[in-house]
């Protein structure tokens, strides 16, 4: 975020358009010049990362302009909420390097939306409607097509009232009546057509208990909450644009008539965050986890912010990627890649350079003395040389990777062949003399000399060779298990799929490695979250590894395999 002792011209330049309108309203003196801002989640699921993009923009824009900015949680539905989900709401803000001003509830307003809606219906402004939500659906009419009006629409206030009373002690069953606002069946924008504002739910609630059975609408709720809290800009998502008159005709009414005279909230929209090969919706991220087609909300192939931490992302490379595709005014799909180039990017400055083996095959150097053993020196982070370096054994006996010795290879295969030269990392050069396989002709070991007077340092060492090769001493590393994950839906936009979004699981989205080896550093290495397994990848710890059993989760690799794939 930058400052406003920049150039103005720079900031300018670099602005979005919501940043753009903030700067402007501050400029006017609209609310005083203050800037306050707020994200309002619902706790009835995990944040992912469509979620995010919001939270970079509500805390962000506060952060830039030095406002404020609130947390509010919309509990206005006990139905689906729960504290869990408020712990991890939470923890998801913190994690990607926010802080709010302030923790409210939209329970918190209960009393006053009550009182509200009671003085609604006082002024014939509302009445309580006892027809079913389809019956209720039937007569909205169409955008071109009036609506008809509820044989309801013109109850006595007193009855109302009363009606209204009875919605919040338990004696009205759920759906036997809501409170509609009376506005006008007729006008174009559908959401004027006597919306429904408060319905009864007869379920506990995990803040105010029981205490309430009617609970208001969302967009009775919002508008009002923002207008008690002093919320000076209410940025949400393009969906709310239709939403917006009914949202500004709520709060002139709490006003009732009077002059805000610049003083209230306004509502702005961007683009959702899509991405190619995931889905955002609630619902169905939540029976992908009831239904135990993924393994809880922080899977590391969900979208979910706890999944793309346990995948190792780094908040740094969420928060790049959210820069990458700003904020328009349209919505698009981006392209799951570039959060996958964002990773890499960020990753390369940040994470432990390691040595991995995950399809092992015996590489036995047949004239390196047994019982010997050298200490490589190894570099962290060639990125940044403060991190320093450690040490990997060397030993005769090492594992390799299988796909790195081919017995006839094509000519541009520069890794092990026999009769040709590679370099081991941080090692020596070697020439492979061969391989011994099994009766089904699969390989089980190969064989190589080394150069002794080829190691780093050393003056044969310069002799160019075309392959490097990472490699672990057989006697001398753990025993791992590394999980690869891949895109967690086949089709490119299952949201637009007509077919049963289970359907469009990809099968093999997620792969189990149990014959892996790591160099022992790894094991001691547990507080640093970001590791790259030299020439495979970008790994992170699992959240289940422990140090007698070692599990490594695959952020993202080297390079972008999936567009070549495909």
């Amino acid at each position: 975020m930058c400052t406003h002792n920049e150039n103005t011209n720079e900031i300018k330049e670099r602005m979005n358009f919501i940043e753009q309108i903030v700067d402007n309203d501050l400029k006017e003196g609209k609310n005083d010049g203050r800037l306050q801002t707020r994200f309002p989640p619902e706790p009835n699921g995990y944040l992912h990362i469509g979620h995010a993009k919001a939270i970079c923009m509500d805390f962000g824009i506060a952060e830039r302009f030095g406002g404020k900015c609130n947390l509010r949680f919309d509990d206005t539905n006990p139905q689906k909420e729960d504290t869990e989900y408020v712990e991890a709401i939470l923890e998801d803000i913190k994690w990607l390097g926010f802080q709010w001003d302030n923790i409210y509830y939209a329970s918190d307003y209960f009393q006053q939306l009550w009182d509200f809606a009671v003085r609604l219906i006082k002024e014939g402004k509302a009445y309580i409607d006892e027809q079913s939500s389809e019956e209720i659906a039937a007569q909205k009419g169409t955008p071109t097509e009036p609506g008809k009006p509820s044989p309801y629409r013109d109850r006595p206030i007193e009855e109302s009232l009363a009606l209204f009373e009875k919605m919040n002690t338990g004696e009205v069953p759920e759906g036997a009546m809501v409170l509609r606002a009376k506005i006008d069946m007729a006008n174009p924008n559908m959401h004027f057509r006597d919306p429904v504002i408060y319905r009864v739910i007869n379920k506990h609630h995990h803040r105010t208990g029981d205490q309430w059975k009617a609970y208001p609408m969302y967009d009775f709720a919002h508008g009002q909450s923002d207008y008690f809290e002093g919320v000076t800009h209410s940025i949400c998502t393009l969906e709310f644009v239709p939403h917006r008159p009914l949202y500004d005709y709520f709060i002139d009414e709490l006003k009732n008539g009077k002059d805000l005279n610049d003083h209230r909230p306004r509502q702005y929209e961007f683009n959702r965050l899509n991405l190619t090969y995931t889905m955002m919706s609630k619902r169905k991220l939540l029976a992908l986890v009831q239904e135990h087609i993924v393994d809880g909300w922080d899977d590391p192939r969900m979208p979910t912010v706890c999944g793309l931490r346990r995948r190792g992302y780094s908040p740094q490379a969420v928060r790049k990627f959210i820069d990458m595709i700003g904020y328009t005014k349209f919505d698009a799909l981006n392209d799951f890649a570039m959060l996958e180039a964002a990773a890499r990017e960020d990753l390369n400055t940040r994470a432990l350079r390691l040595s991995a083996v995950l399809h092992p095959v015996k590489l036995i150097v047949t004239n390196y003395p047994e019982g010997k053993e050298e200490e490589m020196i190894a570099v962290n982070n060639p990125e940044n040389e403060a991190e320093g370096t450690h040490t990997i054994t060397f030993s005769r006996e090492l594992w390799m990777e299988r796909e790195d010795f081919m017995e006839d290879a094509p000519k541009k295969f520069f890794r092990m062949v026999p009769g040709k030269e590679v370099r081991l990392k941080n090692a020596y050069i070697v020439r492979c003399t061969g391989c011994k396989k099994d009766e089904a002709g699969n390989v089980v070991e190969v064989y190589c000399e080394y150069d002794p007077e080829s190691h780093s340092g050393m003056e044969g060492a310069n002799r160019k060779v075309k392959g490097t090769l990472h490699w672990l001493s057989a006697a001398h590393c753990l025993p791992a298990e590394v999980r690869e994950y891949d895109r967690l839906f086949s089709v490119e936009n299952p949201s637009e799929d007509e077919r049963d979004f289970r359907e469009l699981v990809n099968p093999d989205s997620k792969k189990v490695f149990t014959n892996c080896y790591v160099e022992r550093y790894a094991a001691e290495q547990t507080a640093n979250k970001y590791l790259q397994f030299q020439r495979i990848g970008y790994f992170t710890y699992d959240k289940d590894s422990t140090p007698d059993h070692l599990i490594f989760n695959k952020t993202v690799g080297l390079k972008d395999s999936w567009g070549k794939k495909n």
